[in-house]
């Protein structure tokens, strides 16, 4: 990749970040991971074709360019956090993936699966909007630079920055449980 390709792929990264809150290759490699999927199957869920999810996770393209596509990425997002805290089965979340797939892009989750039981967001959504909020702002590299400059004299705001704006989702999931009581 020459240096042309290399600062369009930056560009098309940071406006993922400032659109989706991440770039879209770290967003769809967890939904990959939290949902068992693979591309393929990721992208026929998703409505996209398999060369449109790789330039797209790969920064060749920035933008989603079908609201609906956009809205059953969100639907993903969210059942991949019920199923990554244990509220929706594997079997379960097999066939909610259906539902998004066959959906015109408006919800296919009801409000009451947004939330636990109690009715309060669920530890992986509270985190997942705190480091969505951080990286909006800045960087990872910028993030760990201010962790840097605090670390000296302020070491617990250093390790939130590191945890909730670079780190990966279950380390900031078990930090913010660990600080909870």
């Amino acid at each position: 990749m020459d240096a042309a390709q290399q600062e369009a792929t930056a560009r098309a990264r940071e406006l993922q970040r400032s659109w989706y809150g991440e770039p879209l290759g770290a967003l769809f490699r967890r939904l990959i991971d939290d949902l068992g999927l693979n591309q393929a199957r990721l992208a026929s869920v998703l409505g996209l074709s398999a060369p449109m999810l790789s330039q797209l996770m790969s920064g060749q393209r920035a933008k989603i360019g079908n609201p609906a596509v956009v809205q059953r990425v969100q639907a993903l997002q969210e059942l991949s956090s019920q199923v990554a805290d244990g509220t929706v089965s594997a079997a379960e979340a097999a066939e909610r993936m259906e539902e998004v797939k066959k959906s015109s892009g408006g919800s296919v989750l009801n409000s009451t699966q947004t939330t636990a039981s109690s009715g309060a967001p669920t530890v992986r959504r509270v985190v997942r909007e705190i480091q969505s909020l951080l990286r909006s702002v800045a960087g990872a590299g910028d993030i760990i630079e201010a962790a840097d400059t605090l670390a000296p004299t302020h070491p617990e705001l250093a390790e939130f920055l590191r945890v909730y704006g670079a780190g990966r989702t279950a380390e900031a999931v078990a930090h913010y449980e660990a600080h909870q009581s």
